[in-house]
């Protein structure tokens, strides 16, 4: 088999999760409803360490909500396994809509096991209506250059 031990992008922010027991489903794999919640999970960490959190996103009154999701399975993930969830920021229009990409990996041979693209549009927290970013998004939310 071959290896795949490169990210899609030089240095993304990446978390490490570690399969368990509850992220199997009757196949002995990580079903595939959990990859979104493993998605997410590296989706705030990045945020978090872009210097933006909740309080942020209530003083703002604005907050970013998924539109769209495009996900693909490559390999499965199975229990204990330890993965390395990468994210980063691969398009942002500056006004209401951005695109978040994911690779994940196993951390013990580094092939790539799933990679997602998630649309975001910003929504007004106080009335859930779309609205345009604030420049606190606009500038943490910054996209990558090597997409």
């Amino acid at each position: 088999m071959a290896r795949d031990s490169r990210w899609d992008i030089d240095v993304p922010f990446y978390i490490e999760i570690e399969v368990g027991e509850g992220d199997i489903d009757h196949l002995d794999h990580v079903n595939n409803s959990v990859y979104p919640k493993y998605m997410e999970r590296a989706a705030w960490a990045h945020t978090l360490a872009l210097g933006l959190d909740w309080d942020a996103y209530v003083s703002l009154d604005a907050a970013c909500v998924v539109r769209r999701h495009e996900l693909d399975y490559l390999i499965a993930a199975k229990i204990g396994d330890r993965l390395q969830v990468a994210t980063w920021i691969g398009d942002n229009d500056g006004r209401v809509s951005m695109w978040r990409y994911f690779q994940m990996r196993r951390a013990v041979d580094g092939r790539t096991i799933f990679r997602a693209r998630t649309q975001y549009v910003t929504v007004c927290l106080s009335n859930g209506r779309p609205c345009r970013m604030p420049p606190a998004f606009v500038e943490a939310y910054a996209p990558v250059d090597d997409v």
